[in-house]
């Protein structure tokens, strides 16, 4: 089901709440300019509830189509506007909306499938795979790192009255972590590595050590994110990564504080010589998982994975997620309120981005909230 097309409030009947006359928003475009901009109240369609997104948090990915304009296939190639880790509260719906109410405090997720019976993927369960998804932030379809945005019903999911938006916003990136733990098939007592103590890699560190990984190494650059990684999960080894070491070498003092070969190594920075390390890292029969987005083109040690029966998987987004993921975070399982370090008016977006992307800043997760 996609979206409609923007409308403003005065174009169709709907039931509301009080609304603001601006609709703020942060957008990019192929010159790589990063400016805030203000637009009409969309009005939402048959099915759509009118969201004031009250907190966002700023991905590598909105960073990469910033600065980059692209990540793989995936180009900007007119206006587009950022976002997509955001909760927020339903101002108004549209006609047959009925399983939410004004009020709602809800969580987006962002990858909106066709659902067709004619869909191979959506068919069978594999909705992150449709080829007609629309996955807002991705362009050519806006984000929601705006005052107000539309959403399908179906894609909405509602917070707990003890979750705050900025934990409901931080669900997009655990999902990220929790598909990566179902594809991995990790289970209780195995001994895992986690290369990069970025966001994900932190989701990562957090969901694992639920899950009964043991013993765990998180590996970084930056010596800040490490001492977050210890604050989150005691129990964690940390390994500073060494610029100019050599993949083996890394993987040689990984594997010293891991105490084992890992039999699960997530990798979560997409940077060629970390997922080498990965490699190097990983017991016979053991798996490399990567999370990160990387270049489009890598180098691997291709017979020395072929020796020891490593096996390379990757993921494609998420599916299924969010129920698992507000149940674990209410259920007080994972505390994701500590990975906030930043934050930012909707007014204040561009200087957001700038911390984002600014590693002296020493930024977890930036987040940009909206009153």
């Amino acid at each position: 089901m996609a979206p409609s097309a923007t409308r403003t409030s005065s174009e169709s009947a709907l039931s509301s709440t009080h609304i603001k006359s601006q609709n703020v928003g942060v957008f990019t475009n192929p010159e790589h300019e990063l400016y805030i901009k203000n637009g009409p109240v969309p009005a939402p369609g048959p099915g759509e509830c009118l969201i004031h997104v009250r907190a966002t948090g700023i991905c590598g990915s909105d960073i990469h189509f910033w600065k980059s304009g692209h990540i793989g296939d995936m180009i900007v190639v007119g206006e587009n506007r950022l976002g997509h880790e955001s909760a927020g509260v339903v101002v108004a719906v549209g006609e047959g909306v009925n399983r939410f109410k004004l009020g709602d405090r809800v969580a987006l997720e962002c990858g909106i499938p066709c659902m067709e019976a004619t869909c191979y993927y959506c068919r069978t369960g594999k909705y992150n795979a449709c080829p007609d998804v629309v996955f807002f932030s991705t362009p050519p379809y806006h984000g929601t790192l705006a005052r107000y945005h539309v959403h399908p019903q179906e894609w909405l999911h509602k917070l707990p009255d003890t979750l705050s938006f900025e934990e409901g916003s931080l669900l997009e990136p655990l999902s990220v972590a929790l598909a990566g733990i179902d594809r991995s098939m990790l289970r209780l007592g195995d001994p895992i590595v986690i290369c990069g103590a970025g966001p994900i890699g932190l989701v990562t560190l957090l969901a694992t050590h639920a899950a009964g990984a043991n013993p765990i190494v998180i590996t970084d650059l930056d010596e800040n994110r490490l001492a977050t990684a210890k604050k989150l999960i005691p129990r964690v080894n940390t390994v500073k990564i060494v610029v100019g070491e050599t993949p083996k070498d890394s993987a040689a003092r990984i594997k010293e504080a891991l105490g084992f070969e890992a039999k699960i190594v997530f990798e979560c920075t997409g940077v060629e010589s970390s997922v080498q390390s990965a490699i190097y890292s990983c017991t016979f029969g053991g798996l490399v998982f990567v999370i990160g987005c990387g270049k489009d083109f890598q180098n691997m040690p291709f017979s020395y994975m072929s020796a020891r029966e490593v096996d390379l998987k990757f993921q494609y987004r998420y599916k299924d997620t969010y129920s698992k993921a507000i149940g674990l975070v209410a259920a007080g399982l994972l505390d994701l309120k500590p990975l906030v370090t930043h934050r930012y008016t909707l007014e204040q977006g561009e200087d957001a981005f700038k911390t984002a992307s600014d590693p002296k800043a020493k930024a977890i997760k930036v987040q940009i909230l909206d009153e």
